[in-house]
């Protein structure tokens, strides 16, 4: 499986329109991704992860703007938002009506993320739209910590970006689309430090 540097996202850019996968670091844990623009790409991502068809992927995106084309963004989770990403952050926002149901896994609700390295928002940037972006591993097993076992857990991908990462421990999962804000996975960030931004 071919491995490619941090400044190759020309490269990754031209797997991921061609509806392939990656595998990518981010700043909690090493991901696998693929391009939300068509359903082929997140069928791929699925057979590569062995995921059920229940679970809906997370987005990530390169910046709030983006955000906002394919989700609904209020004042106090775009406050969350500015305050905590990127970073170790996934927040639940009501997905945009016109986004095609395959990409919220049927659901009203997109859990996001943003780029959360320069290397991740030049990829995003270079294939135009977000990508969706889950833990390296296969569904249910825990999740890989280095390139080797990537490559064994997910031999289907089509290529791994090389890198780093930092937290180690999966992101904290808030649902804002609640009026209170509830904590779904816990993670480096905590309700407290969310409730004093919002």
């Amino acid at each position: 499986m071919k491995r490619y540097r941090q400044d190759q996202t020309k490269e990754l850019a031209e797997i991921l329109k061609n509806n392939g996968t990656i595998s990518v670091p981010t700043d909690t844990v090493f991901g696998v991704c693929a391009s939300i623009a068509t359903k082929e790409a997140e069928e791929q991502l699925r057979l590569v992860k062995n995921r059920p068809l229940t679970k809906s992927f997370p987005i990530m995106c390169k910046d709030i703007e983006q955000v906002k084309t394919i989700a609904i963004v209020n004042d106090r989770n775009e406050r969350i938002m500015k305050a905590f990403m990127p970073g170790p952050l996934t927040i639940i926002l009501p997905k945009r009506q016109e986004i095609p149901n395959y990409v919220s896994g049927g659901l009203d609700t997109i859990a996001i993320r943003l780029a959360t390295s320069d290397a991740l928002y030049d990829l995003i940037q270079e294939i135009g739209s977000p990508i969706f972006m889950t833990s390296a591993n296969q569904s249910g097993q825990k999740t890989c910590e280095n390139l080797d076992e990537i490559e064994e857990s997910c031999p289907l991908l089509d290529g791994i970006m090389e890198g780093e990462i930092v937290f180690g421990e999966a992101s904290t999962i808030v649902d804002g689309t609640k009026q209170n804000l509830v904590i779904l996975r816990q993670g480096p960030i905590t309700l407290e430090q969310l409730e004093e931004t919002a």
